[in-house]
């Protein structure tokens, strides 16, 4: 079947609803920003609320009979190379709770990466899932945990072989990617799916050097946070099957259950627009961005006392599998200051946010938005921020376990019949220039 990439059903729906100019005496309330406040209009502008509108009885007709929402889901698979696409605007949070109903339920068990994002552990509390913590491949030297191996998901389902598959983090907020071929190899040898949280791995389908993201690695259901790493509003996120694993209407309807019934066109509209926009111009835009990102790792490693975490940091045995280079993850030990400091000190004298802040990093993510004047500024502050390090507080030394199956992991554990069985795989320290592998 011939699918056209330029079309964007939800945004064509609203140009139609516009041209009509139909009025409405249905929610929202507002009515097409004529009630809102003259305030909130200044400050957002009126096409936040000419974009507001209901998806059924609106944006489609009350049977959804123009089949909006479908089509532009069905262009969104073919995009990924999925079988199902679904669209949500409750974030991926909401996502992987529908991904996790429709494998596991109550009391019985689900493999997971025990890096797993909190949404993960509140599908946990909802659905009464038992966990099986899969430890993380974890570097000694950094301080940071990876995703876990295929063998570590192997050894799980050997002592947990009645589980009802598994979940993984790929990549990780730091850019750290699993061998997710490999985890749905050992998952689908037992006839049992793989869930992919891939919350920061948008733009992954988009450019031949970037890791391979879940459809195409053969995962069952990906989750995914177009609002993350993609050109998406807040809480925009899409969930991708393929296979006969979870049934397309259980894992809708299990969507369904925890949805919102007023779901936000602003967000199916940023969704669709955005896959157009990746189908037509995706290679060439994030080609760019990683342009981009390779000259601000150069310049900010030139930084004293700042390293920038790269492949050859990340990948290797007993670590991560693949790399995305998009996250710069800005290593600030022997600067001296944490990165909890380094995020407070930006945000309050540089005006500058990042995306991520622990121990001793700040992450810093380059997306297909950004160009040489926000990288600019990014550098300047960074620079700044070397300057002024000498005169912040030393940072406070932060205790980190040499490995996971510490005793403060067990302790942390406690209350899960699963973490009585740690991993018996030790996490070595790669040795210093390993190859990738």
């Amino acid at each position: 079947m011939s699918v056209d990439h330029t079309r964007a059903p939800v945004l064509e729906a609203l140009v139609e609803y516009h041209r009509q100019g139909r009025p409405a005496f249905s929610p929202p309330g507002h009515k097409q920003a004529r009630g809102a406040d003259p305030d909130v209009r200044s400050v957002l502008g009126d096409a936040v609320f000419l974009g507001d509108v209901l998806a059924s009885g609106g944006l489609d007709d009350r049977l959804t009979r123009g089949r909006v929402l479908e089509r532009a889901e069905e262009l969104m698979a073919d995009a990924v190379h999925a079988e199902h696409t679904f669209f949500t605007t409750c974030g991926s949070s909401l996502s992987v709770k529908a991904a996790m109903l429709s494998v596991a339920g109550p009391h019985e068990k689900l493999l997971i990466g025990r890096d797993a994002h909190k949404s993960v552990v509140s599908g946990l509390i909802l659905a009464g899932i038992e966990p099986v913590w899969v430890e993380p491949q974890w570097d000694a030297e950094r301080h940071l945990a990876h995703p876990p191996s295929a063998a570590r998901f192997e050894k799980a389902f050997e002592v947990h072989p009645d589980a009802k598959g598994a979940l993984v983090t790929s990549p990780t907020p730091y850019g750290a990617c699993a061998d997710l071929r490999a985890i749905a190899e050992v998952c689908h040898r037992r006839g049992l799916p793989l869930i992919v949280d891939e919350a920061w791995g948008a733009h992954l389908p988009f450019h031949p050097e970037l890791p391979s993201w879940a459809m195409d690695a053969g995962a069952d259901i990906c989750v995914t946070s177009v609002h993350k790493m993609g050109s998406g509003l807040e809480q925009g996120s899409v969930f991708h099957l393929q296979g006969g694993r979870v049934p397309a209407e259980l894992l809708k309807t299990r969507a369904d259950l925890l949805g919102t019934t007023s779901p936000s066109t602003l967000l199916y509209a940023g969704l669709d627009g955005w896959r157009r926009q990746m189908c037509l111009h995706g290679e060439e835009l994030t080609g760019t961005a990683l342009e981009l990102a390779a000259e601000v790792r150069a310049a900010v490693e030139q930084i004293d006392g700042m390293h920038v975490d790269d492949r050859a940091d990340y990948c290797g045995p007993d670590l991560a599998d693949d790399f995305d280079p998009l996250p710069v993850v800005i290593d600030l030990e022997e600067l001296g200051v944490s990165g909890f400091q380094a995020a407070d000190w930006l945000h309050e004298h540089r005006s500058v946010d990042v995306h991520l802040s622990d121990h001793r990093r700040i992450g810093a993510q380059i997306t297909h938005g950004d160009d040489r004047a926000t990288t600019g500024e990014l550098l300047s502050a960074l620079k700044d921020l070397a300057h002024a390090a000498p005169d912040l507080r030393p940072a406070p030394r932060t205790e980190v376990p040499p490995r996971p199956n510490s005793v403060w992991h067990r302790h942390c554990c406690r209350g899960t019949r699963s973490s009585a069985r740690p991993s018996t795989s030790p996490c070595r320290r790669r040795p210093a220039g390993s190859p990738r592998s």
